[in-house]
């Protein structure tokens, strides 16, 4: 295979791009080699060399514990729950979120046989148990997985006395009634408030 066709392949691989996607990409990088080609082969190589894994939340950075970890300026009585390091950066960058984070790494599924032991629910007793955690607010997608795991990490929560929350599901900021799916609706009837 050659080089170009191995790249391409590669690219191809990413999640949102395809083959045109990924040959289309190859040719603005070859055509600008020392303006993007070399910088991009740079910055990968050393994010595949120094990035890991926060081993206290879960989240992606250069240094362990990550600086959301480190920042004694968070509320560390509260600490929201995500399926994964996504959607942790998306609360972050809502800035509507001052606690700590906790990244399960995915959600329960028996079609693919991701099981509790799978998932990073232990990790999060033992921070709660070794911490003064007040709430837990679970931050999962709206999907049947990501219910099943609220469910369960929930009930995993309750002996320890903690408060437990859910972000509130229903309709977005903009959204109009005739454009939403069924399930949105039934999730913003159920959740509704008493209104003023």
């Amino acid at each position: 295979m050659s080089p170009l066709d191995n790249l391409m392949k590669h690219l191809a691989r990413l999640p949102g791009l395809g083959p045109r996607s990924a040959r289309r990409m190859v040719l603005h990088l070859l055509k600008r080699r020392e303006a993007l080609m070399l910088p991009l082969i740079d910055a990968m190589t050393r994010a595949a060399q120094d990035v890991k894994a926060c081993s206290v939340c879960g989240n992606l950075g250069g240094v362990d514990p990550c600086e959301i970890c480190r920042d004694q300026g968070r509320d560390r009585g509260v600490i929201c729950v995500v399926e994964d390091v996504a959607d942790l950066w998306a609360l972050e960058r809502s800035h509507a979120f001052r606690g700590l984070y906790h990244v399960l790494g995915g959600t329960l599924s028996a079609l693919e046989g991701v099981r509790p032991a799978d998932l990073r629910i232990e990790a999060l007793l033992e921070r709660i148990k070794l911490n003064e955690v007040r709430e837990v607010i679970l931050a999962l997608n709206a999907t049947v997985e990501g219910q099943a795991t609220a469910h369960y990490v929930a009930e995993r929560l309750e002996p320890l006395g903690v408060a437990v929350s859910r972000l509130a599901h229903g309709l977005p900021v903009g959204g109009e009634l005739d454009y939403l799916d069924d399930g949105t609706l039934a999730a913003a009837m159920q959740a509704r408030r008493k209104a003023g």
